[in-house]
Parts: C-alpha cells; structure tokens; sequence
C-alpha cells in the first residue's frame, strides 16, 4: 500500500514538472510572438506617411544639396550621383526584407517608364546589402525593376537615413540637386507619383 501511494506522489509529480514546463514554454513563445509583432510595427509599415508627418519627422536634408555617393550596382560597377546631374532624381532606400518596400518598387518601375521623357530617374540603394547580390538581384526581378540598383555602405546610410531605419524611405532631388522632399514608410502610390511631378516640375540646371 505504501508503495502504491509513493508510486502515485512520484507520477503526480514528474506530471507536474511537465505540465510546469510546458507553461513556461507557452508563456515565452507568447513574449516572442508579440516582441515579434512590435519589432514588425517598428519597420516600415507606416501608412500614408509623408515628409511631414513620417515617423522619422523632417529630415535635415530637405532644402539642402543632396549628399554626394559612388555606390558599386549588382553588377559592380561603380555608379555616382553625379551620374544623374540635370536629371530630377528619386533616390529610394529599401530592404529585401521590407514588405511595403516591394508594394512601393512596382510603382516606381513604373513611374520610371511614364517619366523618362522628362528626364526622371530612380535610383534605388538597398539597405541589407549584407545578404548578397544574387538575393537582391532575385528580388528585384521578380518585382519587375530595371532602374539601377546600388549597395549602401554605413557612410553613405549615415548620411542620408541619419540613423533611422523606416523602410521605405525615399528623397525626391531636383535638376540642381537640391533634395525637395523626403518620404517615410509606404504612401499612397498617387501622394508618390505627385512627388515626382514636383521635382519634374522644379527649377534648377
């Protein structure tokens, strides 16, 4: 009898240390999840965000010249932004792993082709170059993107992103090279196609 009852305490417990572990394992993967969750808010899904009321708020480079860069493209070579000079110019920052960066590019594709009689160019300059040319060579062309794709270096993101990491996040440079506007997070694909009339519009040689 006195077996049977340690046999029965014995099982009881070791079912109590497991049930114990399963809900500690429950209540982390639910911490994750949500740390998961905000981490993805953080990241570029911001809506109908303009320069105005972005995230980021006003970027030091409205107003100003656009801060020079030789940027190597998917195929090495080396691309300037002097390249573009007498061009109204969108200069968009994205990331492989920036959903609304892939809604936005198609856009922009497209906008490149409807433009391109006004001299309008894009260029675009991946944020996660870490991953590797064929990773982003892939993306862009399933998304359609022929317009010059460069890979960012930490002096080049310093100088435009000034240490934000809102994705999309685009810069709008008119003929004379002075940055117009500033965009953060995904717009509306109208509010992005007004930007490029303004520079279009712009003066400046």
């Amino acid at each position: 009898m006195r077996r049977a009852l340690l046999l029965i305490i014995m099982v009881a417990g070791v079912a109590l240390v497991a049930w114990s572990g399963r809900q500690n394992w429950l209540a982390r993967r639910s911490i994750l999840q949500t740390q998961k969750e905000q981490q993805v808010e953080l990241i570029p899904n911001t809506q109908n965000a303009t320069s105005d009321d972005s995230a980021t708020g006003e970027s030091p480079l409205k107003g100003k010249s656009a801060p020079a860069f030789t940027l190597a493209d998917l195929d090495g070579k080396k691309v300037s932004l002097s390249d573009f000079k007498g061009h109204p110019l969108l200069i968009n920052y994205w990331g492989t792993y920036c959903a609304p960066c892939k809604i936005e590019m198609p856009w922009l594709q497209e906008f490149s082709k409807k433009y391109a009689g006004d001299g309008f160019q894009i260029v675009g300059i991946t944020y996660d170059s870490e991953v590797g040319r064929d990773t982003i060579a892939k993306d862009t062309k399933q998304l359609g993107v022929t317009y010059p794709i460069l890979l960012s270096d930490p002096k080049v993101e310093d100088a435009y992103l000034h240490g934000t990491e809102v994705l999309p996040m685009s810069f709008y440079v008119d003929k004379a090279g002075k940055v117009i506007d500033v965009s953060a997070g995904l717009g509306s694909k109208d509010e992005l196609e007004s930007m490029v009339k303004k520079i279009i519009a712009a003066g400046g040689q």
